[in-house]
């Protein structure tokens, strides 16, 4: 009887997860509904207050510079990294975070200027 009350518990975990996942939002274009309802933890004033450092600086160039608007903290970054978008590109922001392949060439060989 108790496994059966253990597994059904542990469906029912694993069927509710991805309603708490975050849902991939370009927070350069989005609105603070939009925000809101994509990011884990992040409700309608933390989602105003990321439109208005926008408003106020410009697009975001990176993930981390979120950490600047007030009220964002490092575990809320982390949590939502994979779905925070820079650009429509369709890339995730960490990997507009991330040094590309590109910028150092196999062989140890560099561009000369």
């Amino acid at each position: 009887m108790l496994q059966r009350i253990l597994a059904a518990t542990l469906v029912a975990l694993t069927l509710a997860l991805p309603v708490f996942a975050a849902t991939p939002v370009n927070v350069n274009k989005a609105d603070a509904a939009t925000i809101a309802d994509a990011l884990d933890g992040i409700g309608m004033t933390k989602a105003k207050a990321i439109v208005a450092y926008r408003d106020a600086h410009g697009p975001f160039k990176s993930v981390d510079e979120l950490g600047e608007v007030k009220g964002i903290g490092h575990a809320t970054l982390e949590r939502n990294r994979q779905a925070i978008l820079l650009s429509d590109s369709g890339a995730k922001a960490q990997a507009a975070d991330a040094p590309t392949a590109q910028g150092s060439p196999k062989g140890g060989s560099k561009k000369k200027h």
